[in-house]
C-alpha cells in the first residue's frame, strides 16, 4: 500500500515538474517578429489550434488545459498582437487575457483639411470604418461635438490604436485633443488680440498654418493678420480663397477667382472666415494666441519659403516687384 501512496506522489511530483517546466519553457517563435489575430468570439480550442497549426505550439491541448486551469477561458482579448521574441505559454496567456495587443498608429498633418484626415482613416487597413456612411454632420454628433462644421476641429498628432478599433475613436481622441491645446492657449493668450472666441481663435491659427512656409515667420504671419483685424482691412490671404473653392480649384489661382465672392473670399469679404480652414497645429495654435509685436501690414513670399513683411503699401508693391521677378528668372 506504501509503495502505491509513494508511487502516487512521485507521478504527482513529476507531473508538476513536466507542468513547471511546459508553462515557463519559452516557445520557438515560427518567424520573429511573429503577427497573429485573435478574432471576437473566437473559441479557446480554436485559438490553440490556430497556434498550433502556425507552428506557435507543438500541441494544442496542454494550452487549453493552462487556459482552463487559470480560469481566463472567457477572458482573452480579441485584437492584433506581435511577439517581439519568445515566451512562455504562460506568458503568452497573459499577453492575451491582458490584451497587450499591438499598436498600429496613424498621422495627422499639420494644414489637412477635414476631407484628408476623412481620406486617410477611409484608406487605413487597420481601422474600423464606422463613420463610412455618415455625413460630416453625423460624425460631429456621434462625438459629441458642439459644432455644426468639422474643419479644424481635429488635433494633428499621431494616434495609437488597436486594430479593428473604430474611426470614431479616433476622431474623438483627436477632437478632444484640439479642444485641450486650445483651452490651454486660449487661456494664455496675448491681451486684446481681436478675437472674441476660442473658436475665433482656431480660425486665425488654422489661416496662419496655411500661410506659414517656415517655422520662424510664423508668429510674424499672425501679427500681420492681427493687425489687420485691428484696423478693419481686408486680410487678402489666397489659402481661405483656395479653400472656399473647394473642387474648382485646379493649383492656379487667377485674378477671377480673387474677385469671386464667396463665403471663404478675405479679398471680397472683412474679417475671419466662416470656419477654420485647415487643422492648425500647436506652433499655429500659439502664433495665432501670441503674435509678434509687429506694424507690418503685408507680407510676400521670397520664392524659398520664407516671407517678406513691410509695414506700409509701397514698400510691399516694391517687395513684390522684386520678388515677383526673381521669380520669373527663376523659370
Amino acid at each position: 500500500m506504501r509503495r502505491i501512496f509513494n508511487l502516487i506522489i512521485f507521478l504527482a511530483l513529476l507531473a508538476t515538474a513536466g507542468f513547471g517546466y511546459y508553462v515557463t519553457r519559452p516557445l520557438s517563435l515560427p518567424t520573429t517578429p511573429f503577427v497573429f489575430d485573435l478574432k471576437q468570439g473566437h473559441s479557446l480550442k480554436g485559438t490553440a489550434r490556430e497556434f498550433q497549426q502556425a507552428g506557435l505550439l507543438e500541441q494544442d491541448w496542454p494550452f487549453v488545459w493552462l487556459v482552463r486551469l487559470f480560469g481566463k477561458s472567457t477572458q482573452l482579448k480579441a485584437g492584433n498582437y506581435v511577439l517581439e521574441h519568445p515566451v512562455s505559454p504562460l506568458e503568452l496567456l497573459q499577453i492575451i487575457s491582458k490584451g497587450e495587443v499591438s499598436q498600429r498608429q496613424v498621422s495627422v498633418i499639420e494644414g489637412w483639411t477635414f476631407k484628408q484626415l476623412r481620406e486617410a482613416l477611409n484608406a487605413n487597413p487597420d481601422i474600423a470604418h464606422a463613420t463610412a456612411n455618415l455625413t460630416d454632420t453625423e460624425i460631429l454628433q456621434r462625438i459629441g461635438a458642439k459644432e455644426n462644421h468639422p474643419e479644424g476641429l481635429f488635433f494633428p498628432d499621431t494616434y495609437y490604436f488597436a486594430t479593428g478599433s473604430s474611426d470614431l475613436v479616433i476622431f474623438k481622441r483627436a477632437y478632444q485633443t484640439m479642444q485641450k491645446h486650445l483651452q490651454q492657449v486660449w487661456l494664455a493668450r496675448a491681451p486684446d488680440l481681436p478675437l472674441q472666441t476660442p473658436y475665433q481663435a482656431l480660425i486665425l491659427a488654422s489661416i496662419v498654418e496655411k500661410e506659414t512656409g517656415v517655422p520662424g515667420d510664423r508668429s510674424m504671419i499672425a501679427g500681420v493678420f492681427v493687425n489687420r483685424l485691428r484696423k478693419g482691412m481686408l486680410l487678402q490671404t489666397d489659402p481661405t480663397v483656395i479653400y472656399g473653392m473647394g473642387n474648382k480649384f485646379d493649383g492656379n489661382l487667377r485674378k477671377r477667382d480673387l474677385l469671386k465672392d464667396t463665403a471663404y473670399n478675405t479679398y471680397t469679404r472683412r474679417g475671419l472666415t466662416p470656419t477654420p480652414i485647415a487643422l492648425p497645429g500647436v506652433a499655429a495654435l500659439q502664433a495665432a494666441m501670441h503674435p509678434a509685436q509687429t506694424d507690418a501690414l503685408y507680407f510676400v513670399s521670397r520664392g524659398d519659403g520664407s516671407s517678406q513683411f513691410s509695414s506700409t503699401l509701397t514698400s510691399h508693391n516694391r517687395a513684390v516687384d522684386q520678388y515677383q521677378k526673381s521669380a520669373s528668372a527663376r523659370r
